[in-house]
Parts: C-alpha cells; structure tokens; sequence
C-alpha cells in the first residue's frame, strides 16, 4: 500500500507504482496477462505516406519496389522472434526454480490436477520475454509444488520398473537395515554394548554403498532428476499464471477492476 501513500484520494497511480503494488500484494496472475498483451508486433518494413506526399504520389508513379525486400523483412523477424525465444529459454539455465519455496507450500493441500495444473488449452503461452519466464517458474513452482514432487516419485518408479537390478539392489538394501535394526533390538545392543553396534551400522553403510553402486541405482537417480526438472521447468514457464485466493482479495477487487 505504499504505492498509494502520497495521495490516498487519488483515481490513478504511475504504472511502476501500481505493478510493484500488485507483486507486493500477490496478484502476479494480473502481471503476467499484462505482459502478454504489452508483447509488440514487428514494425512494418515501410513507412506509410504522409499526407503532404499523398497528392504528390497521385500524379506521379509510385517508385518501384524490390520485390526481394518484404520476403527478407519476414525473415528477418521470424529470426528476431526465434533468437528472442531460445535467449528467454536459456534464460531459465540461471534460474533457481525454488528460490522463493517455502516449507508451508509443500504442507498444504494438493491442487487439483486436471483444473488447476494441467488446465486447458488456452492456459499455455510462451512468455512474452526472459522476466515473465522467471515470475511463471518461481510462482507455478511455489503452487504445484506437491504436484511436482508426486511426478518426481512417479518417474523414479517408472526408472526402477525399466532398470529391475536397481530396483532388487534398492530392495537388498531396506532388508539389510532392517536386519540391523532387528539385530539391535533384539540383542540390545545400544544399552550393552554401543561400540559393536555402531560397528555394524558401519559394516552396512558400505555394504549399502557398494550394493547401490553395483546395481547402478545412482543412473536411475539422475535419470530421474534429469527428467523431473525437464518437466517442472516447460511447465512451469509455460503455464499461465491463474487467479489464487488471496487474503484480502475481496477489498482489493473494485481497485483492479478499474485498471
């Protein structure tokens, strides 16, 4: 509300003003439509006449064009819009998608999958520019965050059912500790004798160790993050931002209508 301080009576506030005012106040779905709608078309390659030359240009014959110039205009902005996307996508290389994550997104509810995460059709579109892609991944991140990591176990599991060795030595190495456990409970070992214990614990991290390295479960790991994060991250940015509940929403609702 800072944006409105120096005039709380006033109808209308710069544009920097209010945009901070939205991101402060968490309507960053108002932002991200804002940006869509301000992405410029390319200029026309030729000017339009003025009207002082339209009555010169009556009696004399207009100059002949190159018919070469408007097949090289149409290139040279499909490469201008082509550069503009893989320089926004690689803009995301730099970016922590968990930057702003916090530990009460991942303790709430699970949103629905096919209303809210997956959406429509009209709820995908290429960021208009490198800022709207980061404020898309940082804010759907921070939203379907439960529903990204229920995919992450879901590939991990479809990664152990295509690799069967990583998938026994996962499963050798559970049973392994809970021998351990067992061993100790019912030998006593933490009140009797704390050095053979520990002794034991440190007999099946490396068992635990080598048999993970041999049935190469680190490949079905990386698989598994590599493509996890594929996913999060096309999806994420782009994924349109849409309209949460916001305390307060309903005192702000006549201002942003206004806009």
């Amino acid at each position: 509300m800072m944006a409105f301080a120096s005039n709380p009576l006033s109808l209308s506030v710069t544009e920097p003003a209010f945009e901070a005012w939205l991101r402060d106040t968490g309507y960053l779905e108002i932002l991200d439509d804002r940006a869509a709608s301000a992405d410029p078309s390319p200029p026309s390659s030729f000017p339009s006449p003025s009207p002082s030359s339209s009555s010169s240009t009556s009696v004399s014959d207009p100059p002949v064009r190159p018919r070469t110039s408007a097949p090289a205009a149409g290139r040279g902005g499909l490469a201008a819009r082509a550069f503009s996307s893989i320089r926004t996508l690689a803009s995301l290389f730099t970016l922590n998608p968990f930057a702003k994550l916090t530990p009460e997104d991942l303790s709430g509810g699970t949103p629905s999958w096919t209303l809210e995460f997956i959406g429509g059709a009209g709820s995908y579109s290429w960021p208009a520019g490198s800022a709207q892609a980061r404020m898309r991944v940082q804010e759907n991140v921070r939203r379907y965050a439960r529903n990204y990591a229920l995919l992450s176990v879901i590939v991990f599991a479809c990664t152990l059912y295509k690799m069967p060795v990583s998938l026994l030595g996962l499963i050798a190495c559970l049973v392994l500790w809970e021998f351990v456990r067992f061993c100790g409970d019912k030998w006593q070992l933490e009140e009797r004798s704390p050095g053979l214990r520990q002794a034991f614990v440190h007999i099946a991290q490396l068992a635990t160790a080598v048999v993970l390295y041999m049935c190469n479960l680190q490949l079905a790991i990386a698989c598994t993050v590599g493509v996890s994060y594929a996913v999060l991250i096309f999806h994420a940015f782009l994924r349109k931002l849409t309209p949460r509940r916001i305390p307060g929403a309903n005192q702000h609702g006549r201002i942003l209508q206004r806009r």
